[in-house]
């Protein structure tokens, strides 16, 4: 594929110098050949080839939109300036070249200018060499180029050797380096930036802190400004270090937080997926409870049906009596059957609301445990930043002891300088005199030294220990304070072996009285040294703590933010707890919305099994009084017979009285008489 990529950007380089009407070099095709038949594929390496304005301009079209470069080195070239103009104007889009070398090709003030302009468009370029040119010669072109550089955000490496710039150039480079924030490596070798630069430089420092390397050798500056600029220079690597330290931990606290937040979410999940499951289930009871409504509301139905019936057979109450009786009955056991149905609803709906009332509490008793979790687990962190301030403290404690013992030994030794000068004197007095004593008290001398260097040694090592100690506690927060304990350690242990040597060549050299002055005095000047050594160490120990507590600070604040982001997290639960009570409340009364329905319809039934009773009591009012109606006229019909009876015995008793007192009326008279005889 790559071969592919190669072969027409040769084909389109050859094809576009001919639209041009400019023959392509011989130069240029042979090293793309080159390019293609080696491994390196991605650099375009046109080095020490002499390139011409047309070629410029061609390769600057061709690269505008190109992916297969990432490197374009193009030293001792004898570019042109307007070649480079084309050639920096293609290169404005491409988002794929990383370094650029324009080593050697004589740049000037257009140059500069072109290379200013590509600072303030170019996304992609990290690296840039422009060694061997004179970009310092112009002063109002070198200014171009530092304003690019100052608004430029990609480039990490720039090398600016050999461009015959002055304290002027450095001045501007100076502003340049206040406003960039990204630039790691600059080469200024062998200009002529001179003891003004030098502190032009210097001042960058004060709001520049990504700048990591800095040559300046060959630049008449200063030792004094060489060795500022070089703290500096350390101060941004510190910065940087600490800088990714705090980016690690950062990483770690967030991935910490999402972790949190995925526990969080899943919790959040499961709660919503209890609360779906608890609507399906009300919506279920929901479903069964219409479905016994509409059941009810059939018995209803069928009931009023029953008690028109009734009503309409109560009107036939002589016919149907004994039927009316028997519906009544068929009604109360239904009436009975809808009772307990009622009550067993009542008590099923009771079960279903204490359950999921439980329910909810057991959710909410769940949400409260995982909100105290995560307390606790701040409440972890700031007894975790609690324990980094006491032991930075103890860091602080063990440098005042170090110092101590420090200023203990620079006494210890003055004295003993002192006293060996006077005994010098002494000894050189009475040298042949005392020669035995001198002997005896130099070799009292070196015991009492290899005690003092034991006991020193003894007391390094002890402090390497709680240093060894104090790292194991804080090997993954502190592992810059790590490396500087060691390097401290070995610090003590190449003083033990200076002293012991120091000791061997005393006992070597003790016959002779004058090497033993000058061992003592370079054994004093050593010490001082060694002195000034820890000195600057303890200085560095405590700008270290310094930066631990700024450290623990900007972990106190993030752990502030975290709460915050925590508290806001406890907000949007406590809102969709909130949401969820609010939505189960609804639930609950559209059930309590529900049992009043039926609660209802219970009140319509009970009302017309009044009703029924009353009509029912009617009946039997009504049918009290036929039944005394009916025994008054049966007793009415009984008197009216008996009354009959009585006419019909009179009047039976009158035609008797009738029929035989016509017969005494016929038989008294004288037709009675003939009609005998006939």
């Amino acid at each position: 594929m790559g071969i592919c990529k190669m072969d027409e950007f040769k084909r389109l380089y050859v094809c576009m110098c001919q639209e041009r009407g400019s023959e392509p070099q011989e130069s240029v095709l042979g090293q793309l050949k080159e390019i293609n038949k080696s491994a390196k594929r991605g650099h375009l390496d046109l080095s020490t080839k002499s390139i011409s304005q047309d070629s410029c301009q061609v390769l600057g079209i061709l690269l505008q939109n190109d992916v297969t470069f990432t490197q374009v080195l193009l030293s001792d070239c004898m570019i042109s300036e307007d070649g480079l103009k084309a050639l920096l104007q293609g290169l404005h889009s491409n988002s794929v070249i990383k370094h650029l070398d324009l080593k050697g090709n004589n740049l000037r003030a257009e140059g500069s200018e072109a290379l200013g302009k590509f600072l303030r468009h170019t996304a992609s370029l990290t690296s840039l060499t422009l060694e061997w040119n004179n970009l310092g010669t112009w002063e109002n072109g070198f200014s171009f180029f530092s304003d690019g550089l100052a608004s430029n955000q990609t480039l990490k490496k720039l090398d600016l050797r050999n461009n015959q710039i002055n304290h002027k150039g450095a001045e501007e480079l100076s502003m340049a380096l206040k406003h960039n924030s990204t630039l790691q490596e600059l080469d200024l070798r062998w200009n002529n930036i001179g003891l003004l630069g030098g502190r032009a430089i210097q001042s960058c420092f004060e709001s520049n802190k990504t700048l990591v390397k800095l040559e300046l050798s060959g630049n008449n500056i200063s030792s004094d400004v060489l060795k500022a600029i070089e703290l500096s220079i350390k101060h941004n690597q510190e910065r940087q270090f600490l800088k990714k330290g705090n980016i690690s931990q950062r990483q770690m606290l967030t991935k910490e937080v999402q972790n949190l937040k995925q526990e969080k979410s899943r919790q959040f999940i499961n709660m919503m997926e209890t609360i779906d499951k608890q609507r399906e289930e009300m919506n279920s009871i929901n479903r069964s409870a219409a479905l016994q409504a509409g059941r009810l509301q059939e018995a209803l139905d069928e009931r009023k049906s029953v008690v028109n019936s009734s009503t309409a057979k109560l009107q036939l109450m002589d016919a149907a009596l004994a039927l009316s009786h028997q519906k009544e009955q068929d009604l109360g056991e239904l009436l009975r059957s809808l009772k307990q149905e009622d009550s067993s609803m009542r008590e099923k709906h009771a079960k279903e609301l204490i359950k999921a009332k439980e329910q909810f509490g057991e959710h909410e008793a769940k949400c409260r445990r995982d909100l105290a979790a995560a307390n606790e687990k701040i409440l972890h962190y700031r007894s975790k930043v609690d324990e980094l301030e006491r032991k930075c403290k103890m860091q602080q404690d063990l440098v005042f002891e170090l110092k101590q013992e420090l200023t203990n030994t620079y006494s210890e030794l003055k004295l003993r300088a002192v006293q060996a000068e006077e005994s010098f004197e002494a000894e050189k007095k009475r040298y042949r005199q005392y020669r035995d004593d001198s002997t005896i008290l130099h070799q009292k001398e070196v015991d009492n030294m290899a005690r003092h260097l034991e006991d020193t040694e003894r007391v390094a090592q002890e402090s390497v220990q709680r240093l060894e100690a104090t790292k194991l506690g804080l090997e993954e927060e502190l592992s810059r304070l790590k490396i500087m304990l060691a390097n401290q350690y070995a610090q003590a242990e190449e003083e033990v072996q200076k002293v012991r040597s120091f000791a061997q060549l005393k006992e070597q050299n003790c016959a002779v009285l004058q090497d033993k002055l000058r061992t003592l005095t370079q054994s004093r000047d050593q010490a001082q040294n060694q002195i000034l050594q820890q000195n600057q160490v303890i200085a560095e120990l405590q700008t270290k703590n310094n930066q631990l507590s700024l450290e623990i600070e900007v972990i106190k604040r993030r752990i502030d933010g975290l709460q915050q982001e925590l508290g806001t997290k406890e907000e949007e639960k406590v809102s969709a707890l909130t949401k969820a009570r609010v939505e189960f409340h609804e639930q609950i009364g559209h059930l309590e919305a529900q049992l009043s329905t039926q609660e209802g319809l219970r009140e319509k039934i009970s009302t017309l099994e009044r009703q029924q009773k009353v009509q029912s009591y009617q009946h039997r009012e009504i049918l009290l009084d036929k039944e005394s109606e009916i025994s008054i006229l049966m007793e009415k019909l009984r008197l009216k017979d008996a009354e009959i009876l009585r006419i019909r015995e009179e009047e039976a008793h009158r035609a008797c009285l009738l029929q035989n007192a016509i017969h005494s009326y016929i038989s008294s008279s004288p037709l009675g008489s003939t009609t005998d005889k006939k």
